[in-house]
């Protein structure tokens, strides 16, 4: 069985594409996660707990932010102006990397003999679980709420887009003399 040239090469693109998707989530981890979370976090306003919350509110709004513009895509009536909105995602996307380094930056290795004194170190996941033992909570509250109200706000702004069907419960219409039962082109009640 004969594999073509384009099964190659992306047999051979997996595990770089892979690499390059995960590497700026560890290197996020390693060069500012201790800042962000030992100082930048409990000097936000309202403290640690506030700063999960914002974080938390924005997974489901940069999600959206890179979606939204994929949905627009039609490949088969034009390419240019698909390739426009793969572009277009593009800020979206990086803007999910970033929420998604801040988040993977408190998770604590899975066993304990792993915990050094990096994670008990000021900023470190376990520093972090510590000293904000609800931080999990108040972030994944804080996403549910965000994409309720996200969720809310395109349903009632696609019913405010849909044209409203003509209404059916409006007077009948006049018969016409044209039509020969004189119903107006209705067919006579059964």
């Amino acid at each position: 069985m004969k594999t073509g040239f384009g099964e190659r090469l992306f047999g051979c693109l997996v595990l770089p594409g892979f690499v390059a998707l995960i590497m700026p989530l560890a290197l996020f981890d390693m060069y500012w996660g201790h800042e962000l979370w030992g100082d930048f976090a409990p000097a936000w306003p309202g403290g640690a707990y506030a700063f999960a919350g914002v974080v938390g509110a924005l997974v489901p709004v940069v999600f959206f932010a890179w979606v939204a513009p994929l949905t627009r895509m039609d490949w088969k009536r034009n390419r240019a102006r698909s390739l426009a909105w793969v572009a277009a995602s593009l800020p979206g996307l990086g803007t999910c990397y970033l929420v998604a380094g801040v988040i993977a930056t408190t998770v604590r290795p899975k066993r304990r003999r792993n915990w050094d004194s990096g994670c008990y170190s000021e900023g470190g996941p376990c520093w972090v679980h510590v000293h904000y033992p609800w931080l999990w909570v108040v972030g994944l509250v804080s996403t549910l709420v965000a994409a309720a109200l996200l969720i809310t706000l395109l349903v009632r702004l696609s019913r405010r887009a849909a044209p409203t069907p003509p209404s059916t419960s409006g007077p009948a219409a006049a018969p016409t003399p044209r039509s020969p039962t004189g119903t107006g082109g209705r067919r006579p009640p059964a």
